[in-house]
């Protein structure tokens, strides 16, 4: 009987580093780290005709975790905000080492860093941990959003260090489905509002029984102010 190809690989080594290709050309820890990401919480970002917006799953339903400590959408810069999936101790480096690049860029230039400047930065260290011996690579999808010249931009980060722009995207668990639903359903001309509704409902649809308001966190931008405004549970159904 044939042992089959996984197993080959566990016993021949290649997925002990993430620097080693499999016969197949594989980098089987960089695909592993992608299953992590898979596993993490879900977060749906949309380019509005009058802003953008990130929708996350905070997934954290302990009576006994104070709140505001179990935030899913953090604050890059006053036009930037991002989210992400996976292990939120790898986003971490990832997000301090974005505000701090985003710092550096207003007090060099005084104005405000692109975001796809910030995109690209977390995309090339990702990347670097995808090329070297004696670490493992990240194991943290990051989504960017963000405002540049009164208009809303998103991009998405993977594992292995690539980056796109996106006019909607999502992250974490059961990203295949809500992408498919986002691709029929998602329209450029539609305004914050009506976008986080369909954010809302595309997740209620996916998720099922398993949906709660309460567990989710709502950041958007709006075109004609520098300002990140944010939401949370019940709030978010009542944006105007």
């Amino acid at each position: 009987m044939e042992m089959p190809i996984d197993m080959q690989h566990q016993q021949m080594g290649y997925d002990r580093t993430a620097t080693m290709f499999s016969p197949e050309g594989h980098l089987l820890q960089v695909e592993y780290a992608e299953k992590t990401v898979r596993l993490g919480s879900s977060s749906i970002g949309m380019v509005c005709s009058d802003g953008v917006f990130i929708l996350a799953d905070k997934r954290n339903e302990d009576l006994l975790v104070v709140p505001d400590s179990a935030q899913k959408v953090y604050e890059i810069d006053a036009h930037i905000i991002s989210s992400v999936a996976g292990l939120i101790s790898d986003a971490r480096v990832l997000i301090e080492k974005a505000q701090i690049l985003a710092q550096q860029h207003r007090v060099t230039y005084d104005s405000p860093i692109e975001p796809e400047l910030i995109i690209k930065e977390i995309a090339n260290l990702k990347q670097q941990f995808t090329q070297y011996g004696g670490a493992r690579p990240f194991g943290v999808s990051v989504m960017v959003a963000g405002m540049q010249n009164k208009k809303g931009r998103l991009y998405t980060s993977d594992i292995t260090g690539n980056y796109y722009e996106y006019y909607s995207n999502a992250i974490g668990e059961d990203d295949s489905q809500i992408k498919d639903q986002l691709r029929v359903k998602y329209k450029k001309e539609l305004t914050l509002k009506k976008g986080i509704e369909l954010a809302i409902e595309i997740i209620k649809k996916v998720k099922g029984d398993k949906f709660k308001i309460d567990r989710f966190e709502l950041a958007y931008l709006e075109n004609s102010k520098e300002e990140i405004k944010r939401l949370e549970g019940k709030k978010i159904l009542e944006l105007k």
